[in-house]
C-alpha cells in the first residue's frame, strides 16, 4: 500500500526484499524497504559510517565557504588576517601534537633478522646488538617530524618535550657506541676497529647544530659507518664482537650512573632537604660541619627531565633486549637472565601513555599526581636491578 502523498516510481528487488523508490509532494526521494513476506514498510536508517561521512562532508562545505575569496572579500582585510593567523596556529598545534608522539617499541630480533635477510647475511654474535643500535638511531632521525632538537622553525622551535626525549636517546647512543668501540669490538691488546673509531665521534656532534655540520648529517654518517662494521662482522674474520663478562659489566656501570642521576633529578621535583658535610678551615684543624641544603628541580625543567628520562629508558629497553640475546651464554652462566628481564620490565613501565595534557608536579601526598615521582620509582627499581646485575657479573 502506498502512503498518502507518495507516488511509486519503481520497485527494485534485492536479496533482503524490495526497495520502493517514491517521491513526496515536494519532489524529495524516499527509499523504503518492503519486506518480501509481509510487505510491511521499514524505513532505511543511515548507518554510523554514513552519519560520519555526512558530518565531514558538511564540515568540508562550511570550510570551503569560509575560505572562499568572495567571503574573505565580504568580511574585510582585518577579519581575513585574523582567520589566517588562527588557521596557522591550529596547523602548528596539530603538527606539534603529532610530532610529540614517542615511537613505539620494536622487536630487536625481528629487525635484525630482516636486515640479515635483506643483505643475505648470517646472524653472528654481536649482530643483533649492532643492528639494534643502528635501528635506534634511525628511529631517532626518521620518526614523525624527523629530528627536532636542532630545528629553528616553527612549530618545533617551540617544542621542548620531544627534543628532550631525543637527548635521552642520544646519550645512550653515545655511551653504547663508545663501549662498542673501546671494549666490545676488541681485546685489551688489540687496535680499535677503523669504522667504529670514525663512527663514535660522529654521534658526539652537538645535538643542536643545524649547519656545518647539521646534527642529522653527522649522525647519518655514523649510521653508515656502523653499517660497514655490521657487514664485516657478518663476514668471516673481518671484524669481531667479544662476548665477555668484563665488557658487559663496564657498560652496565655507565648505565647505572645514568639511571641514578635521572632518578635523583626526577625525585627532586618536590624538593629535598639533605644534610651535607661542608669542610671549614679553622686556625688549627679542618672540621666538617653539617649543613642543610635543599635540592629542587626548577618548575621550568620538570617536564624536560621527565621526557629525557623516558627517552633514555626507551633506548635502554632495546639495547638490553639485544644484550639478552647476544650475551645469552654469559648471563645464563652467571644466573643473571631473570634479573635482566626484570630490569627490562621496569623500564617498559616508563613508556606507558601520559593521559594528562601536561606533566603534573603535585606534592608527595597531595591532591594532584606527581608524574616525576612515579617515573622516578620505576627508574630507581630498574637501577637497583642494574646494580645487582653488575655485582653478580663481577663477583658471581
Amino acid at each position: 500500500m502506498t502512503p498518502k502523498g507518495l507516488g511509486i516510481f519503481k520497485v527494485v528487488p534485492t536479496p533482503r526484499g524490495y526497495i520502493r523508490i517514491a517521491t513526496d509532494s515536494i519532489g524529495g526521494i524516499q527509499l523504503t524497504i518492503l519486506n518480501s513476506q509481509f510487505m510491511t514498510d521499514k524505513p532505511i536508517q543511515p548507518s554510523l559510517l554514513q552519519k560520519i561521512l555526512s558530518f565531514f562532508e558538511s564540515l568540508w562545505k562550511h570550510l570551503l565557504a569560509l575560505y572562499h575569496p568572495q567571503n574573505l572579500k565580504r568580511q574585510g582585510l582585518i577579519w581575513s588576517i585574523e582567520l589566517l593567523v588562527v588557521t596557522v596556529l591550529i596547523l602548528m598545534f596539530s603538527f606539534g601534537m603529532w610530532w610529540t608522539r614517542a615511537p613505539s617499541v620494536f622487536d630487536v630480533q625481528a629487525v635484525a633478522q630482516q636486515r640479515a635477510e635483506r643483505h643475505n647475511e648470517k646472524i653472528v654474535a654481536g649482530y643483533i646488538t649492532t643492528s639494534t643500535l643502528i635501528e635506534v638511531i634511525n628511529i631517532l632521525l626518521n620518526k614523525s617530524g624527523g629530528y627536532l632538537s636542532n630545528d629553528i622553525m616553527s612549530p618545533s622551535l617551540f617544542m621542548d618535550d620531544m627534543p628532550n626525549w631525543e637527548w635521552g636517546v642520544l646519550q645512550q647512543v653515545r655511551e653504547f657506541s663508545k663501549a662498542l668501540r673501546n671494549d666490545m669490538s676488541r681485546s685489551r691488546n688489540q687496535s680499535e676497529d677503523a669504522d667504529l673509531a670514525k663512527a663514535e665521534p660522529k654521534f658526539n656532534t652537538d645535538n643542536k647544530s643545524w649547519f656545518w655540520p647539521a646534527s642529522e648529517n653527522a649522525y647519518q654518517e655514523g649510521i653508515d659507518l656502523l653499517e660497514k662494521y655490521l657487514h664485516r662482522l657478518a663476514a668471516p674474520d673481518t671484524a669481531q664482537f667479544l662476548v665477555s663478562v668484563n665488557n658487559l659489566r663496564d657498560w652496565l656501570g655507565d648505565v647505572s650512573k645514568r639511571l641514578g642521576s635521572l632518578s635523583h633529578r626526577l625525585s627532586t621535583s618536590v624538593g629535598q632537604k639533605r644534610i651535607t658535610p661542608i669542610a671549614r678551615n679553622d686556625t688549627n684543624t679542618e672540621q666538617l660541619t653539617p649543613a642543610s641544603i635543599e635540592n629542587k628541580t626548577s618548575w621550568t625543567k620538570i617536564d624536560d627531565v621527565f621526557y629525557e628520562a623516558r627517552g633514555t629508558s626507551w633506548a635502554l629497553i632495546h639495547l638490553l633486549r639485544a644484550i639478552e640475546i647476544d650475551f645469552k651464554d654469559v648471563l645464563e652462566k652467571k644466573h643473571a637472565t631473570i634479573i635482566l628481564r626484570q630490569v627490562i620490565r621496569e623500564l617498559e613501565t616508563t613508556q606507558k601513555a601520559v593521559w594528562s595534557p601536561m606533566i603534573l608536579n603535585g606534592s608527595e601526598f597531595g591532591l594532584f599526581a606527581n608524574h616525576s615521582l612515579v617515573l622516578s620509582s620505576y627508574i630507581s627499581r630498574a637501577n637497583m636491578g642494574i646494580i645487582e646485575l653488575h655485582n653478580l657479573l663481577e663477583n658471581g
